[in-house]
């Protein structure tokens, strides 16, 4: 075969060579035209051109930012006028900007793209663009002042701190459920903060409804942020939670759950310990506990149990009830009596530190009457006093 050059190859196989065009566009107008390129895939992928907002997802609030620049330059409408088939540049007014007499830094700050970054194709960083986050960053914050009335707010807070540890209320990550209520509490920076007035409804800029709120914080300060001030501070906080309300559910129903016993035995025991501070107050330390069981059987081996004090126990009072989620049962009396829990710390038979749990510094008449509003399911609006040693209004 005779020796043929790259052009007779090519032509033997049937491939045809199409001349390269030298494009006749300088850097920044390549630029320009891949900018505009990104806002014309965002049309035909939504049919519409990209809007400000800041519900809007941050790409499209930067290509309307960049749209916004390119419809400022008269060179940019020249320059996009084949491209430009939806007529995206149109309906806005024009500065007067010679980009020929612009410098690249300059070119790419009208744009709103960082020089550094668009030879890398990143349109995430903007120059000379102030967002309306920053022109409320104010109102996000939102002055905190000293809660003059505090005191009213304390047994509340406390309340709530109870209802946490004892599972009554839980936490829940901000966003699922948006909305802010009188009453609501919510964890913001790690700071508790409760919803004390809802005030009335006001029209923001941007049409939606807002209303100025009475914020009361656990730290004893207070602040009268907006609404949805409150909503994008709890978005943003990687912390922020909602409390959820103590409902407890229904104790005992007509169809049985994965939790509950066809029937059961809430059990109270009283300790035969030797430590100082059960011998003192033996008469008013009591445990109390749920089992399917015999009781007999549940407290077989109390001597050798942390859990019964490492004593035998003596059962003083039983209450039988049918068809009881154990779980919810065991959370109202952690609940209710929260306030009588004894913080007791005992050596086990190995020599380790324990605290037993369940065991209440309170009189038996008055786990009578929980047990009887448990039956009559008037138990979630009351709470434990010690100082009264009675139950009253939560």
């Amino acid at each position: 075969m005779a020796d043929m050059d790259d052009d007779d190859l090519l032509d033997a196989l049937g491939v045809e060579v199409t001349p390269l065009k030298n494009s006749s566009r300088t850097p920044r107008e390549e630029r320009i035209v891949a900018g505009f390129e990104d806002i014309l895939r965002f049309h035909q992928t939504h049919g519409r051109a990209p809007q400000h907002g800041e519900d809007r997802d941050i790409f499209e609030r930067l290509y309307a930012v960049r749209l916004d620049q390119l419809r400022k330059l008269p060179e940019a409408h020249a320059l996009l006028a084949e491209l430009d088939t939806h007529k995206l540049l149109e309906g806005s007014e024009v500065s007067a900007v010679d980009i020929d007499a612009l410098d690249e830094d300059a070119l790419l700050a009208e744009l709103g793209i960082a020089d550094d970054v668009a030879e890398a194709g990143d349109i995430t960083v903007l120059r000379h663009v102030r967002s309306s986050v920053e022109k409320r960053a104010a109102e996000e914050v939102a002055e905190r002042n000293a809660c003059e009335d505090f005191e009213r707010f304390r047994p509340l807070f406390e309340q709530v701190e109870q209802d946490l540890k004892s599972g009554v209320r839980k936490t829940l990550r901000f966003g699922r459920d948006a909305s802010v209520a009188d009453g609501n509490y919510f964890i913001l920076g790690g700071q508790l903060a409760y919803v004390a007035e809802v005030g009335e409804t006001i029209k923001a800029p941007n049409g939606d409804n807002d209303a100025r709120l009475r914020v009361i914080y656990a730290n004893g300060t207070e602040s009268n942020l907006l609404l949805r001030s409150l909503q994008r501070a709890l978005y943003k906080d990687d912390t922020g939670r909602r409390l959820t309300d103590p409902d407890m559910g229904p104790l005992f129903g007509g169809e049985a759950e994965s939790d509950d016993i066809a029937s059961g035995t809430i059990y109270v025991l009283r300790s035969k310990s030797n430590h100082p501070f059960v011998a003192e107050h033996r008469e008013l330390i009591h445990k109390i506990g749920v089992t399917g069981n015999s009781v007999e059987s549940r407290i077989a081996g109390a001597a050798k149990d942390a859990t019964y004090l490492l004593a035998d126990v003596d059962v003083v009072a039983t209450y039988q009830l049918h068809n009881i989620n154990r779980v919810r049962l065991e959370k109202i009396f952690h609940r209710v009596l929260a306030s009588a829990q004894i913080d007791l710390t005992l050596q086990d038979r190995f020599g380790q530190s324990v605290k037993p749990q369940e065991w209440f510094l309170v009189p038996l008449q008055v786990i009578d009457e929980v047990v009887e509003r448990i039956r009559d399911g008037s138990i979630t609006s009351v709470v434990y006093d010690p100082a009264s040693a009675s139950l009253v209004a939560a």
